[in-house]
């Protein structure tokens, strides 16, 4: 089974920029998460969106690949089911023109 959670959107402090540390900015997230399955046992889509916010709101990364491999883990840990997590964010303001994004997937 795969949960997929689209363009989650907040605004956190993150950034290495002296203006990304004072004043908030959105955040676009996109998560893949599959796993198996069985009996009922279903992985709770509200949870994560909120342990996502959670995190970011609290961690104020600096990089967004901290933000990723340090998400990733925490989702994994939180639900032990999974079987693979992608994991996307994306800073759609930070440079005119375009919106800039890290991801990974990891399989476990």
């Amino acid at each position: 089974m795969t949960i997929y959670i689209e363009d989650f959107s907040f605004e956190t402090i993150i950034g290495i920029l002296e203006e990304e540390r004072k004043v908030p900015q959105k955040v676009i997230i996109n998560c893949e998460i599959t796993y198996d399955y069985k009996n009922e046992n279903f992985i709770n889509y509200a949870l994560v969106s909120e342990l996502i916010e959670k995190e970011m709101k609290k961690n104020k990364f600096e990089l967004i690949e901290n933000a990723v491999l340090e998400l990733i883990s925490k989702i994994k840990s939180s639900f032990i089911d999974i079987t693979s997590i992608k994991l996307k964010i994306s800073k759609p303001k930070i440079i005119d023109k375009c919106v800039v994004s890290v991801a990974l997937k990891k399989n476990y």
